[in-house]
């Protein structure tokens, strides 16, 4: 199989490097481009770090994107232009920046989710489950923890749990997310979906979603204990989008959840 060339934005941020390490681990990708949205005089892997701009992102096949919703918009209307491919882990955007993705995904083939771990896209297929096999008598909620430097909340993969109780719900997470928490010892069950986001240490990553009735709870839990399974995600979403056609994607497609 010929190697598929990548580019790697925000590659100086703690994703970013993680990717860098899990690429050169697998014959099945080389490395072309590393970019930052801002000027950095370094190199990597005897690679140069550059902005990002349509020069550098021609090069690669697939682009791979961990940054910020605003540096995200910027790569992919660069990759729009240049017809690459894109796998977005970013997490914090808001709905209209939501439809704005799916925009550019009638353009090119982009894979999106706010977590790339197989572990945690089969609990949000199994709290899907849940959610529609539990019916209106359960009360949900979900409890996240990540490192201090997490500035989102609740995190991406919080509210890709959300979704999946929604979709259980057969109806749309916006119009069931209810209050966010940060920080608190204890939070209450709600109507609609209450979250609590702990910001503390360097823990990689912890979910929780509780369905109750009053009468029993069922748990559903994944804890991260390497931030490569992640990475390794991210490469699995980008040797599988290579060969798809423009249209927004997700890990339930490439797991091939119904």
């Amino acid at each position: 199989m010929k190697k598929i060339n990548l580019a790697v934005t925000g590659c100086m941020g703690r994703m970013g490097q993680q990717i860098i390490k899990s690429i050169k681990q697998n014959k099945n990708f080389k490395l072309v481009a590393l970019t930052e949205n801002k000027k950095i005089n370094k190199k990597i892997n005897g690679i140069q770090v550059n902005l990002n701009s349509e020069k550098e992102l021609k090069k690669a096949s697939l682009i791979i994107d961990f940054t910020s919703p605003q540096c995200t918009f910027q790569i992919l209307r660069i990759a729009a232009k240049l017809k690459k491919r894109v796998v977005i882990g970013t997490t914090g955007f808001t709905k209209k920046e939501e439809n704005l993705i799916k925009k550019y995904s009638k353009k090119i083939p982009i894979l999106k989710a706010g977590n790339m771990s197989l572990g945690i896209n089969l609990l949000m297929y199994i709290t899907e489950i849940a959610s529609k096999s539990l019916g209106k008598k359960f009360l949900s909620k979900i409890y996240e923890v990540h490192h201090k430097y997490k500035k989102d909340y609740p995190s991406g993969t919080a509210l890709m749990l959300g979704k999946g109780i929604a979709k259980g719900k057969n109806k749309n997470l916006y119009s069931l997310i209810g209050k966010k928490y940060l920080n608190k010892k204890k939070f209450p069950y709600g109507n609609k979906i209450n979250f609590n986001s702990i910001r503390k240490g360097q823990i990689i990553g912890e979910h929780e979603v509780k369905f109750s009735s009053g009468k029993e709870i069922i748990t559903l839990n994944h804890e991260a204990f390497d931030r490569a399974l992640y990475s390794e995600g991210a490469l699995s979403a980008a040797k599988w989008l290579i060969n798809k056609r423009p249209g927004l994607y997700s890990m339930r497609d490439l797991m091939n959840f119904k």
